[in-house]
């Protein structure tokens, strides 16, 4: 077996990633493999490290942290494939990615069935099957484009993943729900035009989860019949409502039971424009994207990306 690239976030999880090192050593050691550990040093250090890996010639580039961090290899691994496909949003499939979930929420990880304790995510790394997914793709007003493997959620999901960023010692559902409380208090409906392949729909929206991925916020399933590699994108587009329904929709979008709500529409879709004339906040697998964005575009590409599962 060729050698893996492990990229590791160390604050990862509020600090989770620098506190398992010495443990993923060990169990991978244990495991037969070798392999070359790397430290990340900030912001889109991982995109920089995974797209050198490929350069370098190894063929498995694992992401070790959260969300946040297999974002930024994935956005490492497509730098490599545009280089060589021109463009081609048909072009080779890159890979191989494999994931050990320290973060926060990870999910990601569980989407494709890693188990979230470290033995169980090192030994399926290494004995697990292999899967071809799809990639999304989102571009901000005029920023650069950039590459998504899980979920973009558009609204009520931006704001409360940047609230999450101010809590600095919890994890997981732990971190998340409270926060998700306290956003229904904070969250407003911008009026947004949505236009998903031939639809067009505008008024007040509460939220728009576009999901490659079913579960997104440590335990949130606001696309729950999301396939990962199907092609499409699922959209889950939630209009203004009070702060009681609000609350009240909390405990069915941990299960998935929302999606037959008279206030959401869940449709699917290869391409996506949303649209506002007012300050749009989202986050993409769990990061922050934009706080003032007024124009967001999304598309799907199939079978782009291969992952340890």
């Amino acid at each position: 077996m060729n050698p893996f690239k492990i990229i590791l976030n160390p604050i990862a999880g509020r600090g989770y990633g620098a506190r398992s090192e010495a443990e993923i050593r060990r169990l991978l050691e244990a495991e037969g493999v070798e392999f070359d550990l790397v430290r990340t040093e900030g912001y889109w250090h991982a995109a920089r490290l995974a797209e050198q890996a490929v350069r370098d010639g190894f063929e498995i580039i694992v992401a070790a942290g959260g969300d946040g961090t297999v974002h930024e290899v994935v956005n490492g691994l497509m730098a490599t494939a545009k280089a060589d496909a021109a463009g081609d949003v048909d072009g080779a499939i890159v890979g191989t990615l494999g994931t050990i979930p320290v973060g926060s929420g990870s999910d990601f990880a569980h989407n494709v069935g890693v188990p979230t304790d470290l033995a169980g995510a090192c030994h399926r790394l290494v004995n697990g099957q292999t899967r071809i997914v799809d990639v999304g793709h989102v571009a901000v007003d005029d920023q650069p484009p950039r590459y998504f493997d899980n979920t973009i959620n558009v609204g009520f999901g931006g704001t409360v993943t940047c609230e999450a960023r101010k809590v600095k010692w919890v994890r997981g559902m732990a971190l998340y729900l409270p926060v998700v409380l306290k956003t229904i208090f904070l969250a407003r409906s911008p009026r947004m035009t949505i236009k998903y392949d031939d639809e067009e729909i505008t008024m007040p929206t509460l939220m728009v989860a576009v999901g490659n991925g079913a579960r997104e916020g440590g335990g949130f399933f606001c696309t729950p019949d999301a396939q990962l590699d199907d092609g499409l994108l699922d959209l889950c587009i939630a209009q203004s409502v009070s702060k009681l329904t609000q609350l009240s929709l909390v405990s069915r979008f941990m299960d998935g039971s929302h999606t037959n709500h008279k206030a959401v529409t869940m449709v699917r879709a290869k391409r996506l424009v949303i649209t506002s004339p007012d300050n749009l906040v989202a986050h993409v697998d769990g990061e922050m994207l934009c706080t003032e964005a007024h124009r967001l575009t999304f598309e799907i590409l199939p079978r782009r990306l291969r992952v340890v599962c």
